[in-house]
């Protein structure tokens, strides 16, 4: 058993890989927000609204399989 994983190349390439997919999702993230009629956050957080939270928790799922299935290849 070898310990390539602990190489510097490796942890660096695996953190920029996480950086880009995290700046991909918020971007995707906030262009989702703006194609919408009204403000995905405030109507989560001050209104409440259950059905549009879990409509947003899918997006963010797809949104996430998409951007590590880019990444991965």
């Amino acid at each position: 058993m070898t310990i390539d994983w602990l190489k510097p190349e490796v942890i660096l390439g695996s953190t920029m890989y996480a950086v880009i997919g995290v700046v991909i999702f918020w971007v995707s993230f906030i262009i989702v927000d703006k194609i919408t009629p009204y403000k995905l956050w405030e109507e989560l957080v001050e209104h409440k609204n259950v059905a549009l939270a879990i409509v947003v928790g899918a997006m963010c799922i797809s949104i996430g399989n998409i951007v590590a299935a880019a990444i991965h290849g």
